[in-house]
């Protein structure tokens, strides 16, 4: 049994793990294992926004984005998902991954101009990067062989790890936790730059994304999954979608993966911005919302037992403030990280 931790990231502990040394989860789970030389990574969502019918100025925003994700310095992998906000706009939202911070730097800027700061009819679009070091950064895989995310630009998966299957281990496979309370400092601000808005968020920034994959089901399975489980996750979504900031939740999307061609893959994630670790642990072990999701896969999984097909897997960060970036340009102030700053006027 591996800890979820690499072990050059071990470190002694001043705070302790929530089970003890002996303890043998109740089934396997793997973490992605990056080459050594990789200190940080990069997270980066691109992400087009209108109502109704795709305009045709958003279709060619999304051919050239993925021009250049293809071009120099681009990312190792990226994917493309989309979703209709609480608001009732349409979100195609292209998540890029980098394991070098010089190739990210060279690529963003000229990428980042051709995409908020140019003016398309009908179409706002959006930024939202996160380039973590690998202390404060954590996945976690029901199954190997289909790596999703950030994962898929790793060296490849651990064995089985011993931090999971309770409350806090989250946490516990995080390294900085080791050491550090991981709490928030600061509030989120906006910034102006003409047209284009930021937001300066705070110290311990916490990101998930938490992403569901039934494509290798067989008919009963996929009809328990699809009648019994994702109902109830999606009430969970939507509850963190309309409601989610008063219990730390900026911001959340439940999104469909894309296929390559652009039709809806059976694949799914949930992606949220939270004010810290502790709010995101919160919902998950007491919220009625996250208990019904919690006893949902349970019941799912113990009447499937190890024959289960489904793949989950998720990666959170909790990430300083210098490495953070968020820019908004003709969003409705409910995008991302604009629901936590006041954008009255804007």
């Amino acid at each position: 049994m591996e800890s979820a931790i690499p072990l050059h990231l071990e470190t002694q502990r001043s705070r302790h793990k929530r089970v003890p040394d002996d303890y043998q989860p109740p089934y396997p789970s793997f973490v992605a294992r990056y080459k050594p030389a990789v200190s940080r990574v990069v997270m980066a969502y691109f992400g087009v926004q209108y109502r109704g019918a795709a305009p045709a100025a958003a279709m060619e925003a999304l051919a050239e984005i993925g021009g250049r994700f293809a071009g120099e310095c681009g990312p190792s992998h990226w994917d493309r998902a989309q979703y209709l906000d609480h608001t009732g706009h349409e979100n195609v939202v292209s998540v890029a991954y980098w394991d070098d911070i010089a190739r990210f730097d060279a690529w963003f800027e000229p990428g980042r101009e051709a995409w908020t700061a140019r003016q398309r009819e009908g179409v706002g679009t959006f930024i939202e990067v996160l380039r973590p070091a690998l202390a404060r950064h954590e996945t976690l895989f029901s199954s190997l062989g289909r790596p999703e995310g950030v994962a898929v630009i790793a060296d490849g998966m651990s064995g089985e790890v011993q931090e999971h299957a309770y409350w806090g281990g989250m946490r516990d496979r995080i390294p900085l936790s080791q050491t550090d309370a991981l709490a928030p400092g600061g509030a989120p601000e906006l910034v102006r730059d003409g047209a284009r808005l930021r937001v300066k968020a705070h110290d311990n920034l916490c990101l998930i994304r938490s992403g569901q994959d039934w494509s290798d089901t067989e008919a009963s399975e996929r009809k328990l999954y699809l009648d019994d489980v994702e109902p109830v996750l999606r009430e969970g979504m939507d509850f963190l979608s309309d409601d989610g900031l008063g219990i730390g939740c900026y911001a959340n999307r439940y999104m469909r993966v894309l296929a390559a061609e652009g039709s809806a893959s059976e694949k799914s994630y949930g992606q949220s911005w939270w004010k810290s670790l502790a709010a995101l642990e919160r919902w998950a072990e007491s919220h009625p919302t996250h208990v019904r999701i919690f006893g949902a896969a349970m019941k799912y999984l113990s009447t499937l037992g190890p024959s289960a097909k489904l793949r989950l897997y998720h990666e959170v960060t909790v990430a300083a403030a210098d490495e953070q970036f968020f820019e908004y340009l003709n969003c409705h102030p409910k995008t991302g990280m604009l629901a936590a700053v006041e954008t009255v006027g804007a």
